[in-house]
This record gives C-alpha cells, structure tokens and sequence, in this order.
C-alpha cells in the first residue's frame, strides 16, 4: 500500500485520467473529489463488497437452479 499525505485542495492522481482531490478535512473525517472518466466505476469499499456478495449469492442461486433443471431433462 502506497501511503501519501496530502493538504485540503491537494490531490493525487492514478495512472493520467484519475485524479482524486481532497476537499476538506473535519475532524476524522476526510472529503475526496474524484475526476475520472465515465467508464471508470467508482464505488465507496462497502458498496463494492455489497455488490460483490450479492453477485456470489446470484451465482449460487442460479447454480442450483441449473441442477434442477438438468435434474428434470434426464
């Protein structure tokens, strides 16, 4: 993990299309701006694993449902 320290209206850039920009700093929390092209999904990590989970439940659901169904065309 690369570790950076930046200033309110600083900003780090990823790659040249990437750009995240703190935006103000209150308390613990931290307010970042991100500049990056449309087809770059951006998503909060709790988000992102939410999705991820619910991506593997699909999965499972469908899994079962094709063992039924191959179970029924034998």
């Amino acid at each position: 993990m690369l570790v950076l320290s930046r200033k309110k209206d600083e900003s780090i850039m990823i790659g040249d299309q990437i750009e995240l920009k703190i935006l103000s700093v209150e308390g613990d929390q931290v307010k970042l701006g991100i500049i990056a092209p449309k087809n770059v999904k951006v998503y909060r990590s709790e988000v992102y694993e939410s999705i991820q989970q619910q991506n593997k439940e699909a999965l499972n659901v469908s899994k079962s449902l094709i063992e039924k169904l191959s179970k029924k065309n034998i």
